[in-house]
């Protein structure tokens, strides 16, 4: 309603500067320099009730949107995102932390697998090397060299398979009693 009196104001101000210009047409000295007054006091308060309006929606706005802010029901809307993020949060930290927790027990759990399959490994080449030792004697000397060098490589490379294989290879071997 303001707005609209306001820019009546402004347009009746134009309309009353549109009839100075009549006037001066007329050669009427005395009656522009009022009429220029009027419109001019016109226009200025067109725009100063435009301009108080405009500040008064804004300050209305803003304490309407202030005792909002600090209204009860916002205080709990604010209360209850706030658990929420907390909660999410939470959930977060729960995910990432099991993550964790899995990742150093799968790291555990490796290293526990390596720590025995290098024990297995080694009591299989001992074994190897007392297979060796029990036939040795009906061994020639060269094949017991190389017998012994691929347990010892094996071993080294720490390769399970070869292991078994060149085990299985020594119990095949034909044990001749000499009594």
């Amino acid at each position: 309603m303001l707005i609209r009196i306001a820019l009546l104001l402004v347009f009746s101000a134009f309309a009353v500067f549109l009839s100075v210009d009549l006037l001066l047409a007329l050669a009427m000295p005395a009656l522009p320099i009022i009429m220029t007054k009027l419109g001019l006091a016109i226009l200025l308060t067109g725009f100063s009730i435009l301009l108080c309006s405009g500040i008064y929606l804004v300050v209305k706005r803003l304490i309407g949107n202030v005792c909002a802010y600090f209204s009860a029901a916002q205080r709990w809307q604010r209360r209850l995102w706030f658990a929420q993020h907390q909660q999410l949060r939470l959930k977060q930290l729960f995910y990432w932390r099991s993550r964790q927790i899995h990742y150093f027990n799968e790291i555990k759990r490796k290293r526990l697998l390596n720590a025995d399959n290098q024990v297995q490994i080694r009591a299989l080449a001992n074994a190897i090397d007392k297979d060796l030792l029990a036939i040795k004697p009906q061994l020639s000397q060269p094949f017991y060299e190389h017998l012994k060098k691929q347990n010892a490589h094996h071993k080294t490379r720490q390769n399970i398979d070869a292991l078994l294989k060149l085990q299985q290879k020594i119990a095949a071997i034909p044990i001749y009693d000499h009594s």
